[in-house]
């Protein structure tokens, strides 16, 4: 399948806007059917699906927003960023939208988390959850290798790095987590650093990687809801990824029952930028394989 680029400038104009607990946040809809919700990393934003929008909105209708401190979204300088927050953006922009059904989530590294604990709050009964699919990202802290950015931002000094975080920075440091032969082009770079810097994004990445504390905080909660086998789970990962690649599906494997993986070899973080048609296959047939189990049970 050909899967064509929305250049930025357009996806841009096909946003809304939402009010979430006094901040703006930018928001994406599109398509019918069973909600779809697109949940993107850290530190870049929901422009990151671009290239499997539409293929998904002839199926799905695909909903994605920047989270807050991310992309287009308010970027309070002094606010406390928690995952748990994020989770109830999430679910209140899932109300705004008046979404009253299962919702299948799509998530990707920093939005892995906020999945995991939407994924806990299903089996406690206050999220409804249809089927999750993660990809690259921190599902389990002890098997996450930080970047040497990701250090520094933790660090004391975290509030300065973020200050002085430019465009090279970002080619530098972010550039080396794809693959090898699929690296992001220079136009590319220059879109996810738009992203990044709007409404002053550096000053405050140093805030918004406590995601990694975070993380470490609620392990054991979000590793439970794992387990449990509730709700259908995929894990789809850029095995070349240096931070959360074959290492991370290999320690998935060990703790969740039964897994499901699928290892992209040579594609490193960013697999649905870097291999979007061969994702978009990989989650199709995921997606088939959710709808005979349902009809089993229906039947049953």
């Amino acid at each position: 399948m050909n899967i064509a680029e929305i250049p930025l400038s357009v996806w841009r104009t096909r946003g809304y806007d939402f009010m979430f607990r006094g901040h703006a946040i930018r928001y994406w809809v599109a398509g019918q059917g069973e909600p779809l919700l697109l949940i993107h990393g850290f530190p870049t934003a929901s422009w990151d699906w671009n290239y499997l929008w539409q293929p998904l909105a002839q199926r799905y209708q695909v909903i994605a927003c920047d989270m807050l401190g991310f992309g287009d979204s308010a970027k309070p300088s002094a606010h406390r960023y928690s995952l748990l927050e994020q989770a109830d953006l999430q679910q209140a922009l899932l109300t705004h939208l008046q979404i009253d059904q299962p919702v299948h989530l799509l998530a990707h590294d920093y939005g892995d988390s906020v999945a995991q604990e939407l994924l806990a709050r299903h089996c406690e009964c206050r999220f409804d959850l249809g089927s999750c699919v993660f990809l690259n990202g921190g599902l389990l802290p002890e098997a996450h290798r930080a970047l040497r950015i990701q250090k520094l931002l933790l660090s004391p000094l975290g509030w300065m790095v973020g200050r002085v975080f430019d465009r090279a920075s970002l080619d530098k440091d972010f550039s080396r987590i794809f693959g090898v032969d699929t690296r992001p082009s220079e136009s590319e770079l220059d879109d996810f650093w738009s992203l990044i810097a709007a409404n002053g994004g550096p000053r405050i990445l140093h805030r918004l990687i406590n995601y990694i504390p975070e993380r470490i905080q609620l392990r054991e909660r979000w590793v439970l809801a794992m387990q449990q086998d509730q709700v259908p789970l995929k894990f789809i990962n850029g095995a070349a990824d240096p931070v959360s690649g074959l290492h991370m599906v290999q320690r998935y494997r060990e703790l969740v029952p039964n897994p499901d993986t699928v290892l992209l070899h040579g594609i490193g973080r960013y697999p649905h930028t870097e291999a979007p048609a061969l994702l978009l296959r990989h989650y199709n047939a995921f997606r088939a394989a959710v709808g005979v189990r349902e009809n089993v049970f229906a039947v049953s």
